[in-house]
Parts: C-alpha cells; structure tokens; sequence
C-alpha cells in the first residue's frame, strides 16, 4: 500500500482575502482608555512644559537675544554666536575638561551598578539583602550640596578620615586633596559612583528578576557552577538591558553636572575643573549671554546625539541589539 505525502489543510484564507481591520479613530481611543491617557497626563504634560516648550527657544543660538525685545524682536546674526563659542580664549580646555570627565564618568561609573545588581541577586537572606539595598539607594536622595560637603569632610587634611588613616597605617602626611588637580577627576568619578550606583543597579535587579528560574535549573543539571551560570545564562539574559542602558549614558555624554562639579570645585583646580555647565553658568546667568550659551547647550545636544548613533550602529553590528 502506497502512503503519497498528505497536504496541508488549507486555512480558506488566501492573502488577498485577509481581513484589514480598520484603525480606531483617536477621540474613540481616547475616550475608551481614558483612565489610561488620565494617568500618563501628568508625564505628557512636563514632557511638553519642560522638554517640547524649551527646545523652541533654541532659535535665540542664531540670534543677538535681547530680553526685552523677545525672541520675535531680536536680531537675526546666524553662526556668529557659535563662532564666539569657539573662539571664546578658554574653549580648548572647556572642552578637554568636558571630554575627559564624560569619558571617565561612562568607563568606570557604567559597570558598578551591574556589579551591585550581580552580588545583590546572588544573596539569599532577604533581610540582610533588603537592608544592603535601602543603604546603597540612599545616597541618591542627598542633593550634591550635601554628597560634596561630605567627601570634602572625609578628604580634608585637617581631621579628615582618610587622611588619617594614611597617616596612622602608612605615614603619609596629610594631603589636601581638593586641592590638587591630579584627584579632583577621580573624585567626581567616585563621589558619582558612591551616589547613583544603588539606585542605577534598579533597573538590573528588574531584569534579572524576569530571567526564568527554568535556565538556571538546566544549567545546574548540565553541570555548570554559579560562575558559569553567571556567564552562560545571567549575563546573556541581560545584554539588552545593558545596551540599552550604556548607549542611553553614550547619549548623555556631556551631560556631566552643573551642581556636582560647582560644588566640589575651588579655585585651585579650576584648570581641570571648568567644564561646558560652569562655563554657561559664568556667561549665561552672570554675564546674560543667552545666546551664546545656548549655542552652547545645542553643540552639546549635537555631540551626544552624533555618539549615540555610532553607539547604537556599533552595538547593533556587534551583538545584533540596539536601542533603535
């Protein structure tokens, strides 16, 4: 008996025939998730008072901005404000400064977060892990006026705690740290990593919750350790999260702190100390030089987003993940 290959059911629906369901029009979508639309207003509405609203008075970057006369009064002078950015005596070190600070800030205060989420997820007592967290998010909540008095206290030579404890272990005479160039970017890097990294591991500890219990179980049947496990299942588990997280950071590269570095800074470390913030702040709301220091906020704007597209073309040749 010949057994001839069977075919498929076929479904009665040919492509031509699919059925194209209309869009709902907007006023019906509205008013059937109204309790929805109702909740997400208060996020709608700072988005446009503060991000929409303020970014269409950037055309004053190309005018001769006067207060009095308003944006539609003010004279029309095109790049000029942006060639006096450029041409401004201290510009090469502002933007060295800006550079290297954005730089050290992505290398090295990135990963602590995912490690804190890592040794956090690893803890079993639930009170002892419950009391880590709460310790290590607090800092988020200090304003920098309180964190930069802090690590100044900490880092005086006259009673500070670290330099006493290099002077009782290593005889090392007291050091004024806030006063040498050569600490004061490690201490923004470290004052920033004390500050946000409990709560940045947030978002960590979210995803490496949904990872399914059922890959750590296959893993331990095939044999392979927690430090395995750590690389085979949790850190694969994670990679979009962490693109996405990194490439938001690569966006914000210039985007270092008005309040942290003012409130560290003195005038002995000014030299590495001045960065684009501090320079808007002396020209904008000092001197009221608006204009310029808008062209400077939009060269800011520009550069963040030229390194989030490489960032994300770079991370979607590599892993095939991207933010967009």
């Amino acid at each position: 008996m010949a057994i001839g290959k069977s075919n498929p059911p076929k479904s009665g629906l040919s492509k031509s025939s699919a059925v194209i369901v209309p869009r709902e029009p907007l006023i019906q979508n509205v008013i059937r998730h109204r309790y929805l639309y109702l909740l997400a207003l208060p996020g709608i509405a700072f988005f446009i008072m503060f991000r929409i609203i303020p970014s269409l008075g950037s055309v004053i970057a190309w005018q001769d901005f006067n207060i009095f006369a308003g944006i539609f009064k003010s004279e029309w002078v095109g790049w000029k404000n942006f060639r006096d950015m450029v041409a401004y005596y201290n510009f090469g070190r502002i933007l060295r400064n800006s550079l290297l600070i954005g730089l050290y800030k992505v290398l090295f205060t990135f990963p602590p977060p995912l490690i804190l989420a890592l040794l956090l997820n690893e803890v079993r007592r639930l009170t002892f892990k419950r009391t880590v967290q709460t310790l290590v998010y607090m800092p988020h909540f200090l304003s920098w006026v309180i964190v930069s008095q802090i690590f100044i206290s900490i880092l005086s030579p006259q009673g500070g705690v670290v330099n006493i404890l290099l002077e009782r272990f290593f005889g090392i005479e007291p050091i004024f740290f806030m006063g040498k160039e050569a600490y004061f970017r490690p201490i923004v890097v470290i004052s920033s990593i004390w500050k946000e990294s409990g709560f940045e591991s947030i978002i960590y500890l979210a995803s490496l919750a949904a990872i399914s219990s059922e890959l750590y179980e296959a893993a331990a049947i095939d044999g392979a350790s927690r430090w395995q496990q750590l690389w085979r299942v949790t850190l694969p588990s994670l990679l979009s999260t962490i693109i996405i997280l990194f490439l938001l950071r690569i966006g914000r590269f210039l985007e270092i702190g008005f309040d942290q570095i003012f409130t560290l800074a003195n005038p002995l470390v000014w030299p590495v100390a001045d960065i684009f913030d501090t320079y808007v702040y002396r020209k904008g709301l000092l001197q009221g030089a608006y204009s310029v220091t808008t062209a400077v906020n939009l060269f800011k704007t520009v550069v963040g987003f030229v390194l989030l597209l490489g960032g994300n073309a770079m991370a979607k040749r590599l892993t095939g993940r991207s933010l967009f």
